[in-house]
This record gives C-alpha cells, sequence and structure tokens, in this order.
C-alpha cells in the first residue's frame, strides 16, 4: 500500500525556517513526482512545489521562490522542503503528494493521486 507521511511542521516566528519532510513507503518514491501542496482555513489547496522523479526538474508557486527549496534523496525514500524566511501567508497545513507523472508547472493537486495526512506549519509571533 502506498503511503506518505509528512513530518516537520510547527510553529515559528516570522522570518524563521523549517524543513518538511515527505517520506514514503510501500512504493519505490523514485519513480515518482512528488509535489507539495499547502491549504489555509476557508482557502483552495495549491501547489507550492513538485520535483521530478529523479529531481533534476523542479517547479515552485511565485509566492515561495527564493525562499522555499525542494530536494529529494531516493536512495532514502524522502522529499524535503526546506523553508525559510516564513512569512504568516506561509500558514497552512502541508501535504506532499505523488504520481507518476511529470512535475508539472501548474502544481494542480487533481494531477496527484496519492496523498500523506498532511502537517501543520504555523507562522506567527
Amino acid at each position: 500500500q502506498l503511503q506518505l507521511v509528512e513530518s516537520g511542521g510547527g510553529l515559528v516566528q516570522p522570518g524563521g525556517s523549517l524543513r518538511l519532510s515527505c517520506a514514503s513507503s510501500g512504493f519505490t518514491m523514485g519513480s515518482y513526482a512528488i509535489g507539495w501542496f499547502r491549504q489555509a482555513p476557508g482557502k483552495e489547496r495549491e501547489g507550492v512545489s513538485c520535483i521530478s522523479s529523479g529531481g533534476g526538474r523542479t517547479n515552485y508557486a511565485d509566492s515561495v521562490k527564493g525562499r522555499f527549496t525542494i530536494s529529494r534523496d531516493n536512495a532514502k525514500n524522502t522529499v524535503y522542503l526546506q523553508m525559510n524566511s516564513l512569512e504568516p501567508e506561509d500558514t497552512a497545513a502541508y501535504y506532499c503528494a505523488a504520481d507518476l507523472r511529470p512535475c508539472r508547472a501548474t502544481m494542480n493537486p487533481h494531477d496527484y493521486a496519492n496523498w500523506g495526512q498532511g502537517t501543520q506549519v504555523t507562522v506567527s509571533t
């Protein structure tokens, strides 16, 4: 059974950093594109970043470019999202998702078939 588990969320002050992890079990993560998405209360789920199966291609939402970095270690079946210079607007539940289709710049949640349960990120004083 394909499973994804996110970790690393928490409460951080504006300007701080967090690193999210997405660990997989039940499948070979290296065959899948992985996306990070977030959903704030009352808002639609939006794409944050994605990375191709081999790690050579990445995409970022304009709102996080220059602040977030996605990476993967296929040997550890884990994808990371390094988040720096966090802002209150980054507060949301963050989800990772896997799909066999390529990582596209559109990062449409409907393109991803397999989802984790999410981890909460709160940026506040």
